[in-house]
């Protein structure tokens, strides 16, 4: 033993062990430390905030592929955009570093937390879960006796897949419940915690979630059953609340068409407890990160099984912004302007965005647009053109349409139109 010290003092242990010193340090640091490594794949919102959440008291591997990415967290620096990300990572005392060497984030660690992303594929009418299978591969057989948690969203009946294929019941699935913008709040503060497993394993990860939070014991509910069940309650409950949003689109929708107030109308309805005052605030459709495409996935998993609800929920997305661009025709400008892309106040976020699909319309109806987006230099469309001076954008814009208002329109609110009744995400 002292002469392993000796060599591990030195980085070298030559003709001891073929390891090279950062293998090395993970044997030595699981053999004579009684801190469980944790490896979490990606560091967007899902992957990052939970990095951030367990490196408070656990050691921490954030493995992505991205190099930059990996160079700005072990610099104390978020990668995503972030205000409570960014002062967590900068500030706080966290046992965590990142990597892009699979071998150095695996090798030792006790679990490997998935959070790759799994975008829907229009052409298979599924999930991309390419991501997710080539980590479980990789990790499986550098590390095969560590425990795999599925953090990805999948489509249901995925793990089960894939504990068949790799010969592994160490893989399980485990749902996120995050806001865009309040990853790591919501992740400090759960409102609940479902473990898809009922083993030893799956229990003390969901203790391990518990003790980083920032909540009491007891204050917060874990639900334990099968992968299968977690992975229908992540499709189920985003789902859910796209269809809460797709009510009050539709009745935003009805009431502009008869000219009612529809703040007025909303307070009134949201008033019943039954019914609750949340996601109640109208916009041009549902997007972001994980609605557009769970509600399709769990679609395409009611193959063969009746329903009317979830195919509805798909479809009056498409009906909203149908509608939408009506509206916008309607007035008849000349060019319109569009404020921002981002679906939500402090993201960085234009994937799937509601604005994107009406742009498209819109250029298709002919119509001259220009972009407001200071988080873009130029638009992939090449006869959009990007106006970065706020003054500039609104006083060559007819029309000014806005996903969610801001306090900088208020100098323009003439020539805003928005659905946005209660100035919210």
């Amino acid at each position: 033993m002292v002469l392993c010290l000796k060599a591990w003092e030195s980085r070298t242990l030559p003709g001891l062990l073929n390891v090279n010193y950062c293998h090395f340090t993970i044997i030595y640091h699981n053999l004579f430390s009684n801190i469980m490594k944790i490896c979490v794949v990606g560091t967007g919102y899902v992957g990052l905030s939970l990095a951030l959440l367990i490196s408070q008291k656990y050691n921490v591997v954030a493995l992505d592929i991205s190099k930059v990415k990996v160079d700005l967290i072990n610099d104390k620096r978020s990668p995503i955009k972030d205000e409570e990300i960014e002062s967590f990572l900068h500030k706080s005392n966290l046992d965590l570093t990142a990597t892009t060497d699979v071998r150095e984030a695996y090798l030792g660690a006790d679990y490997v937390i998935i959070a790759t992303p799994t975008n829907y594929d229009s052409a298979t009418g599924s999930f991309d879960t390419s991501s997710v299978e080539n980590v479980i591969s990789d990790c499986l057989e550098i590390n095969p006796d560590t425990t795999i948690v599925i953090k990805s969203t999948v489509p249901i009946g995925f793990t089960d897949t894939m504990q068949t294929k790799f010969k592994s019941k160490n893989i399980f699935f485990s749902p996120e419940f995050l806001r865009e913008t309040k990853s790591l709040y919501d992740n400090l503060y759960p409102s609940r915690i479902v473990v898809g497993d009922t083993s030893d394993k799956a229990d003390t990860f969901g203790k391990i979630l518990i003790d980083c939070s920032r909540k009491n014991d007891g204050e917060i509910s874990i639900f334990k059953m099968k992968s299968k069940e977690a992975e229908a309650v992540k499709l189920f409950a985003n789902t859910y609340l796209a269809m809460r949003i797709s009510f009050f689109n539709e009745m935003d929708s009805y009431a502009e068409s008869q000219d009612l107030n529809i703040e007025k109308i909303i307070k009134a309805i949201s008033s019943d407890p039954r019914i609750g005052n949340h996601y109640n605030n109208p916009s041009f459709g549902y997007g972001g990160y994980c609605l557009p495409k769970d509600t399709k996935q769990l679609l395409k998993n009611f193959d063969n099984i009746p329903n009317k609800i979830v195919k509805a929920v798909v479809e009056a997305n498409k009906t909203r912004k149908d509608f939408i661009v009506r509206s916008i025709l309607n007035k008849k400008p000349n060019t319109v302007g569009i404020y921002r892309l981002t679906m939500k106040e402090g993201s960085n976020n234009f994937r799937e965005s509601a604005v994107l699909d009406i742009v498209n319309e819109l250029i298709n109806n002919n119509k001259h647009i220009i972009l407001y987006e200071p988080l873009m230099e130029e638009y992939p469309i090449n006869n959009i053109e990007v106006v970065n001076n706020f003054e500039d954008f609104v006083s060559r814009s007819d029309l000014v349409i806005a996903n969610r208002y801001s306090k900088e329109l208020d100098q323009v609110k003439n020539k805003v139109y928005t659905r946005d009744v209660f100035n919210e995400n």
